[in-house]
């Protein structure tokens, strides 16, 4: 018998927020039904100000801003239901990741903080909410991130092969599925978020589509060189990252070294090859094996990026997960959806071979409807 779940997530692009109605049985987890919500453009410049310059965020801020993304997932989920048909009483429960505004696992006080009250989002549709997902891990030693390689291993492993699913999201992480059952995780890097943020700055654009942008000028090596030299690239497993660590004005901060100014659309380049090579680089570090790649997220539609990864791992079979049956666009949704049923479950929802935790936990606090 299966049950019904939604998933919310507004990633670090903050483009939009994914909604995913899946049933959940002894035969994996089934998308039935999928909703992109855009945030309006108030609440949208307020969360791009708190996590851009978070030194001129107070408590006000900060609360209004979780009330309304709250009001936002809530909404999302009342036009999710409303396509679907499906009514609120016949949903077990929703997960919601929320949106990160600040993530900061290698303190002395480790935390991580999304907003999105989910109070809000269980007053508004009726259905138990869970939310909350990584603070648990953290408090066991973990990195809190990233979750959903145990979701990936659940609906995506094989016996008889080397997979790896790749999200490119604003951050891009990545989880090595071996034949054995085996299981690895991290976050390589940027995916999308420098050049999403490069592309508003010069373009006025949200993002760069089909890395066109990217494709229209070369790269410029001295720049990406001095970009790879981020310490991060070499920090040893547990390890995740988030825009605190990558954003623009660490970018900015590159570009006023060089010796000479580099053109705009040479730095989209950079970008969209910083992305490619540290992904190539962590992939064949981890498992030198040849396998299947398959990819997630916004970035999974950025032909420019697929072109520049197909270069660097020749040996992989690149392809989106729809193969494996589940959208490119809807992966990180459906895995907040699969960890509220664990959680209703009471089963863990972490790897601790993938957080650095000391032990597999329960993640996720239930708020009722």
């Amino acid at each position: 018998m299966s049950e019904r779940y939604i998933g919310l997530l507004s990633g670090t692009s903050m483009d939009a927020i994914d909604a995913v109605l899946v049933r959940i049985g002894e035969d994996g987890c089934t998308v039935d039904a999928t909703r992109s919500h855009p945030i309006a453009p108030e609440t949208l410049s307020g969360m791009r100000r708190l996590v851009e310059h978070p030194e001129d965020a107070g408590l006000e801020i900060l609360g209004e801003l979780d009330v309304a993304l709250g009001r936002e997932f809530g909404a999302a989920v009342l036009e999710l239901l409303g396509d679907s048909g499906i009514a609120a009483e016949d949903v077990r429960a929703i997960g919601s990741h929320g949106q990160t505004v600040m993530h900061s696992p290698r303190l002395d006080n480790p935390f991580t903080m999304q907003i999105g009250d989910p109070n809000v989002i269980a007053a508004m549709s009726g259905i138990a909410t869970v939310a909350d997902f990584r603070r648990k891990d953290l408090a066991l030693g973990g990195q809190g991130a990233p979750l959903v390689p145990a979701f990936h291993k659940a609906v995506f492993g094989s016996p008889d092969e080397h997979r790896a699913v790749l999200n490119l999201g604003g951050i891009a992480n990545l989880t090595l599925l071996q034949p054995d059952g085996g299981i690895a995780g991290f976050d390589t890097g940027p995916g999308n978020t420098l050049m999403d943020a490069w592309t508003r700055r010069h373009q006025g654009l949200p993002y760069d589509e089909h890395g066109s942008w990217a494709a229209s000028a070369p790269l410029n090596d001295g720049l990406l060189q001095e970009l790879l030299s981020h310490e991060y690239f070499d920090r040893p497993l547990p390890k995740s990252t988030g825009i605190e660590e990558f954003n623009l004005l660490w970018l900015q901060g590159i570009l006023d070294g060089l010796a000479k100014p580099v053109a705009p659309e040479s730095v989209q380049a950079t970008l969209c090859e910083l992305t490619a090579i540290s992904v190539a680089n962590s992939l064949t570090a981890a498992c030198p094996a040849s396998g299947r790649l398959f990819l997630c997220g916004g970035g999974a539609h950025n032909q420019a990026l697929v072109q520049r990864l197909g270069a660097h791992l020749e040996t992989w079979r690149i392809e989106p997960t729809d193969a494996l049956g589940i959208g490119a666009d809807w992966v990180e949704a459906a895995a907040f959806a699969w960890l509220a049923h664990r959680r209703l479950e009471g089963l863990p929802g972490n790897v601790p071979a993938v957080t650095g935790a000391s032990r597999e936990t329960v993640l996720g606090a239930i708020y009722p409807a």
